[in-house]
């Protein structure tokens, strides 16, 4: 196998990994900015119950888990500069469909397609960035590379409650269309680092097997960030609400903005302690901060405290999204590094979108207050889980390391 790379000298912030930074960004701006709008939109115009209304958020990530299983399976044979403009051209195309809307059929039917284009286009990125970072510094480059996603989700819905507000949903489309239109001309000028399989690889990814649709060295580190997805879909998916009983609906609209600074503050330190010291090193401490995030969550009475928790989300889950990730593909051969991209994205999405509809029974039982220190608890659960399937074999396997170099 021979791979080509355009990194050659360690550096990080190259050309093609700015552009293929902006081109991710673009594509969650994308998603983040219609999903806060749709379901509103769909009872507005289509006079559909709050069920209906809901899956026309949800079947976009239906798409979007069955675009990454896809992706997965054929980047490495169809090529990841083929893989990320087909998946650009369709995103577009269905960014143009919102225009065309009459039911509420049509609107789910664009939805689902739309999250698959999404899904394909944003495996390609994060399989296209992993090949451009240093392998000496994969912790510290994904980290810089998901704050493109976490800068997104802040903006995101920002703007798309602003321009519903004063203007119509309408302007939402429009922006839509204008950002993956970008994206695609973004693309245009992207030197995608060239990978060429042996006979033997390609064979490897030949046949129906579990193996050719998830990379099985990402599956550890992907069921602890499950675990994390379904925690923080109770802050996507409720935090409105729960801000709304508690009188707090003002200082709730600065909750993602604080935590999106916290990531972009922290991600150079923990990204390089990632490097430096190893996964255990940042993992333990980030999942014991997203659970402080939700105990804190489920005692918050005045805005300060609803502050703080976003600090310690930041901390917590923004941290571990972007060091799973990059564990997930250092572990992974270079040959599957699309592989072990898209089963870290299918284990996230799964638990992002799985886990509304779950928190949707719990939470007429026993409250906000209540899911949020159920999640904590969930967390509690999730630090074992991390323990028993990576934390434990990763510290082995450094004290193997330390033993090797003194002798």
């Amino acid at each position: 196998m021979e791979l080509e790379t355009a990194d050659t000298k360690e550096r990080l912030w190259t050309k093609d990994f700015l552009i293929v930074f902006g081109v991710n960004f673009l594509l969650f701006l994308c998603f983040y900015l219609l999903v806060v709008i749709i379901p509103s939109y769909a009872i507005d115009e289509f006079h559909v119950s709050d069920g209906i209304a809901a899956l026309g958020s949800s079947i976009f990530v239906i798409g979007a888990l069955l675009g990454r299983i896809a992706a997965g399976r054929l980047m490495e044979n169809v090529g990841r500069r083929r893989m990320l403009f087909t998946g650009l051209i369709f995103f577009t195309i269905l960014s143009l469909c919102y225009f065309f809307i009459s039911s509420i059929t049509t609107l789910l039917v664009i939805r689902f397609f739309h999250g698959l284009a999404f899904a394909l286009a944003s495996t390609a990125t994060g399989t296209i960035s992993a090949s451009l970072i240093p392998h000496s510094r994969r912790g510290e480059g994904t980290g810089y590379y998901g704050v493109s996603i976490i800068v997104a989700s802040a903006i995101g819905p920002f703007l798309g409650v602003m321009i519903s507000n004063n203007s119509s949903v309408t302007g939402n489309f429009v922006l839509c269309a204008v950002l993956a239109v970008f994206s695609l001309l973004a693309g245009l000028f992207l030197n995608v680092p060239k990978l060429t399989l042996t006979a033997e690889q390609k064979s490897e990814m030949k046949g129906f097997k579990i193996s050719n649709f998830f990379e099985p060295k990402a599956i550890p580190i992907a069921i602890t960030i499950l675990f994390m997805g379904l925690a923080y879909s109770s802050i996507l998916s409720y935090l409105k609400l729960y801000a709304g009983q508690i009188n707090l609906t003002e200082v709730v609209s600065f909750f993602f903005i604080v935590y999106a600074v916290v990531v972009i503050l922290t991600r150079p330190f923990t990204g390089k302690w990632f490097d430096k010291h190893g996964v255990n090193f940042v993992m333990y401490p980030a999942i014991i901060c997203f659970i402080i995030a939700m105990i804190l969550l489920s005692q918050v009475h005045s805005g300060l405290i609803l502050l703080l928790s976003a600090v310690f989300v930041g901390l917590g889950y923004g941290t571990t999204q972007a060091s799973a990730q990059a564990y997930a593909v250092k572990k992974s051969p270079v040959h599957r590094m699309g592989l072990a991209t898209s089963t870290f994205y299918i284990f996230l999405d799964l638990g992002i979108g799985v886990g509304p509809f779950l928190l949707g029974f719990l939470t007429p039982l026993i409250g906000y207050r209540g899911m949020y220190m159920a999640m904590a608890i969930l967390l509690v659960v999730s630090f074992f889980v991390y323990y028993m399937m990576v934390g434990r074999k990763e510290k082995a396997e450094a004290q193997d390391h330390t033993l090797k170099v003194l002798n």
